[in-house]
């Protein structure tokens, strides 16, 4: 996993330098202690009001059948790669408050919380995990009845890292390419928009 450890313009944990999401996976199983460790970093993410506003629908290859199922809810794109994975999870979220049925604008956000804490959870155990936005909301409904005030918003794919010529030409690109980011004054502003903030100017 250290391959894709990236060179950072400043210090930050290893653990993030070293996390990325790949493309090909080993079909390897993944202990059920460690999933369960996942979900439990989950648990702890910080939500809004403590909503905790997310659900998880996960799979994994021991049963075919729940995993052609989960499987079928990924965009044909994501469906190419990811049926290799042996853990799949699909992101559900409470787009409502509990407390009062209202509006939850921070439900997403949340969501995104909770994610980070599975993905530095399973960087911590030699896993990777890759997020997918290419899902589809409405079979997800309709096959896992998924109710009204509820949405699948993301999918997962979890497991080991896999030879990446496996993989399509495109996709192979990709999985071997370095990461890249944006420099910080591009998303550091102070002042007014796109105004790089003084604490990012030296990069």
């Amino acid at each position: 996993m250290n391959e894709k450890k990236t060179l950072t313009d400043y210090p930050i944990h290893e653990l993030l330098a070293e996390r990325w999401s790949p493309y090909a996976f080993d079909d390897r199983p993944v202990p059920e202690e460690d999933l369960r460790s996942l979900f439990e970093a989950v648990r702890w993410a910080p939500s809004s009001y403590n909503e905790q506003p997310w659900r998880y629908i996960v799979c994994t290859k021991d049963d075919p059948e729940q995993f052609k199922r989960l499987l079928s809810c990924l965009v044909e794109g994501n469906q190419i790669w990811a049926k290799a994975a042996p853990v799949l999870a699909l992101g559900v979220v409470s787009l409502r408050f509990a407390r009062n049925a209202r509006d939850n604008r921070a439900a997403v956000h949340d969501l995104g919380l909770a994610a980070g804490n599975l993905l530095l959870e399973a960087t911590t155990r030699g896993l990777l995990v890759h997020q997918m936005i290419g899902i589809l909301p409405d079979k997800a409904r309709e096959i896992y009845g998924i109710p009204e005030g509820f949405e699948a918003w993301t999918a997962l794919a979890i497991g080991y890292k896999g030879d990446p010529m496996s993989l399509p030409d495109q996709l192979r690109e990709r999985d071997l390419a370095p990461r890249q980011r944006k420099p910080l004054r591009e998303f550091v502003f102070s002042g007014k928009w796109e105004n790089p903030s003084p604490l990012v100017l030296n990069k």
